[in-house]
């Protein structure tokens, strides 16, 4: 990479990072906050409250991204942001589950992230643009994990309006971050805004693509769902929620070691194939075993070291699907077609977060946390099979 081009992928990055660490830091305590609001005794309800964010953002990600393409990636970038710091402020007011769900509505509208991923490629060469896109991949996970940690501890002492206040302040410093580290993109005429709108229908029918679109969608449907229900099988197994980072912590360290050291190597090697297999069935036998161990745990709840490894396990494929996935989606996207393809691939994970916090609440609301985990790992078994011949090889460098 430049030097231009290390500035504008770890800026981007950063942009990314902070505006889904101010997403991701309320989902671990969500479900248990909203508990404390009128009507948050609807499980239910809370899952569409906790998806309802991502329901609005696959609605607006591919509009918003194509009016990047017509009047500039900047704009638009700062318009989300702005709009994703008005949602904050509503649910950081809220007093009902009501107008939580109206605050996560209004900070879905603020769909950035095929802009941003679309101006990345802009300000990048294709041959080091892999390397940015993955940094971002990585970005993204990494602010997950990070908010594992933080959340619970947060909210111990400030609570959700504590929380979605912090988020308004990270989409501030993104807005600046925006204005003094990233560098202006070369804009595209009309005539190629027309071409990239005109060719969408090639990438819906473009098989790896279709592939690793159900892939994000599924990933972040079943992360969800897992997080409707987690935080409180944690609370009956006598953890407080300002204890569950103590859970976390260990899961995520024993995981990174596991996917930088093991599993990526196995990627450079050209077996990414293998990874993604790998992983997926990694999170089929992880939703199993959350099944059998709340299934056989109705008063006493999960044993500590039962929830260690099954949170191990979740994470090594979280994080290496999370970090290889937007990556082989830059590979594989027609080069004139990548800022709309990613622009899919993001409305995809967007659709997956609203249908796992949904469908996760209205499965607890009825059957209980192990029709969760049962659902989840049917859904894992499909995205196993759909995935299993992905064709790798044909990855464009």
């Amino acid at each position: 990479m430049t030097p231009q081009e290390r500035t504008a992928s770890l800026s981007l990055a950063g942009l990314f990072a902070l505006r889904m660490l101010g997403l991701f830091i309320v989902l671990p305590v969500f479900a248990i906050e909203a508990a404390h609001y009128p009507g948050g005794d609807n499980a239910s309800l809370v899952g569409f409250a906790m998806g309802i964010y991502g329901l609005v953002q696959a609605m607006l990600q591919i509009p918003l991204g194509l009016a990047s393409d017509r009047w500039g990636r900047k704009p638009v970038i700062l318009l989300g942001l702005a709009v994703f710091v008005l949602g904050s402020v509503v649910a950081m007011q809220a007093d009902s589950l009501m107008g939580l769900l109206l605050g996560r509505a209004i900070q879905g509208a603020g769909a950035i992230s095929a802009a941003v991923t679309a101006l990345l490629a802009d300000v990048t060469r294709p041959q080091v643009r892999t390397k940015a896109m993955a940094l971002v991949g990585m970005s993204i996970a990494a602010m997950f994990v990070l908010s594992l940690f933080l959340a619970p501890i947060m909210a111990e002492w400030a609570g959700l309006p504590g929380l979605f206040a912090l988020t308004a302040a990270l989409a501030l410093a993104g807005m600046l971050l925006l204005f003094l580290q990233v560098p202006e993109p070369v804009r595209q005429s009309h005539d190629e805004w027309v071409s990239t709108r005109s060719h969408w229908q090639t990438v819906w029918r473009h098989a790896e693509l279709r592939r690793l679109n159900f892939g994000v969608f599924s990933l972040h449907a079943v992360q969800i769902a897992m997080w409707v229900v987690i935080p409180g099988v944690l609370l009956q197994s006598g953890w407080s929620k300002g204890d569950h980072w103590q859970l976390y912590l260990p899961a995520v360290m024993v995981s990174i070691l596991v996917v930088g050291g093991v599993l990526f190597r196995l990627e450079r090697k050209g077996h990414i194939r293998w990874v993604l297999r790998f992983s997926v069935a990694l999170l089929v036998c992880v939703q199993l075993g959350w099944w059998w161990a709340t299934r056989g745990a109705q008063q006493e709840g999960v044993s500590t070291p039962v929830a260690l490894a099954l949170l191990t396990g979740f994470f090594v494929a979280f994080n290496a699907l999370e970090s290889s996935q937007p990556s082989l989606t830059s590979k594989m996207a027609p080069a004139h077609l990548r800022g709309l393809a990613l622009g899919v691939f993001n409305t995809l994970q967007s659709l997956g977060f609203f249908i796992g916090g949904a469908l996760g609440g209205a499965l607890l609301q009825a059957a209980g946390p192990g029709a969760v985990f049962l659902v989840c790992a049917a859904w894992l078994v499909l995205w196993l099979f759909v995935t299993w011949n992905l064709r790798t090889e044909h990855a464009q460098h």
